[in-house]
């Protein structure tokens, strides 16, 4: 079982956070938007209840943007480094998307699907054993079910 808090950070260790809550889910998203923030063919969003994150170091720069959905969202970022570390929704849904390589410890970590496969690289097959959705899911209970069926956190 993973242990709670997990603990993260940007590169330079300007800034921290812990996760105090288990996780709702774990998944691959192939929006631009996330392209051209990592500069790779995807993200790998860990999705947190936003009252169980909180930084414990430093204080993150704010971005804001519209997503390829056409909401509005900001991202967290370090202003030494310029690591992103987590994203959110403007009004806020209560939910956190924090990337998944800031993590201290990523062994646990286990995408149950792929989101926005319309923009995704060709060079970058999905696995067919994760759910799939050509856009962002209306509904991500499939996706939370999955990640809680993964039994890393408990209960």
């Amino acid at each position: 079982m993973v242990q709670l808090p997990l603990g993260g950070g940007c590169q330079c260790g300007g800034l921290r956070y812990e996760i105090r809550q288990p996780p709702l889910m774990v998944y691959n998203c192939h929006c631009t938007n996330c392209q051209k923030i990592g500069g790779g063919a995807f993200s790998t969003p860990v999705t947190v209840f936003e009252v169980g994150f909180a930084f414990t170091k430093g204080e993150p720069q704010t971005f804001e943007w519209t997503s390829d959905a056409g909401n509005r969202r900001f991202g967290w970022y370090c202003r030494d480094c310029g690591i992103r570390i987590a994203h959110g929704q403007i009004p806020s849904n209560g939910v956190l998307s924090v990337r998944a390589g800031t993590l201290d410890d990523t062994s646990w970590v286990e995408p149950v699907g792929d989101i926005w496969l319309r923009s995704a690289q060709p060079w970058v097959p999905p696995s067919a054993d994760r759910l799939r959705a050509e856009q962002g899911p209306p509904d991500y209970t499939p996706y939370i079910e999955r990640f809680l069926a993964q039994g890393r956190f408990g209960g």
